[in-house]
């Protein structure tokens, strides 16, 4: 699956960074991977940006982030972005992009093959890493961080995205409403099989809780949903928390490797 990897220039002086081309389908896609300089094997973590196109942009810094916790990561940009083929579609076909980005950590040769792979969505990339969870349902957990459980519900909060909603996935939610209901996960999470894990600010503005509400009590089947609500923060934490919660829950993450 793995095409290209070039190696680009790391702000972690323990961590090597690449810029990586692989195969997505028939399409070849981008993303950014991170490993530790020792040869240690270490768990994978597939991490699944927000926004669309440039808007939410993969950050070097949150993959440095998870990396300097002790995973091999890699986070996608998405087929049409970077030199990549095909086109953005937000949580439509674009969601193998993020199937491929966890096949190719999970024969990756510096992924502990024990520890598995994990699942990171942040935003948008709540729903991916929700439907990750489904496809890939071997994944070691799944963290919905901030993120979006319900297109519908997202086309009705984000008047400024209904533009570029209708563009994208080909009308709205009352013309063309299997387009969105396809990108909905909520109605299968009933038997989501990875242990499970919100987090998300009651004041967020941009993807109201109301979405991890309903994923909580959507995954309430399974057994394995979990939720850490932040009262004080909204979409984005504050720099200093934001560190602590992500290194909660990357020892979250490990546990359940060592539960399972």
């Amino acid at each position: 699956m793995l095409i290209t990897k070039e190696r680009v220039p790391s702000p972690h002086p323990n961590i090597y960074l690449y810029e990586t081309a692989y195969k997505s389908g028939a399409l070849t896609v981008y993303g950014l991977l991170a490993e530790p300089k020792g040869r240690d094997k270490q768990p994978g973590l597939l991490y699944l940006r927000g926004g669309i196109k440039s808007v939410g942009m993969v950050r070097t810094q949150r993959v440095i982030q998870w990396a300097h916790e002790g995973f091999v990561v890699f986070a996608p940009y998405y087929r049409g972005n970077r030199g990549g083929e095909g086109r953005e579609d937000f949580c439509g076909d674009d969601r193998v992009d993020a199937y491929s980005g966890f096949d190719l950590l999970s024969s990756h040769p510096l992924v502990e093959k024990e520890a598995g792979v994990h699942v990171v969505g942040f935003s948008r990339g709540g729903i991916m890493a929700l439907w990750t969870g489904l496809m890939r349902p071997e994944a070691t957990s799944v963290v919905c961080w901030s993120g979006v459980t319900d297109m519908v519900l997202t086309y009705k909060e984000r008047v400024d995205l209904r533009r570029m909603m209708k563009r994208v996935i080909g009308g709205t939610p009352w013309k063309r409403p299997e387009l969105y209901e396809k990108r909905t996960p909520l109605r299968h999470l009933s038997d989501f099989r990875p242990p499970l894990l919100f987090i998300h600010g009651e004041k967020d503005e941009h993807v109201s809780i109301v979405h991890a509400q309903k994923g909580l009590r959507a995954a309430k089947g399974s057994q394995n949903a979990e939720s850490w609500f932040f009262a004080d923060f909204s979409h984005h934490f504050p720099a200093d928390e934001q560190e602590k919660v992500l290194r909660k829950a990357a020892s979250w993450m490990k546990a359940k490797h060592h539960s399972g």
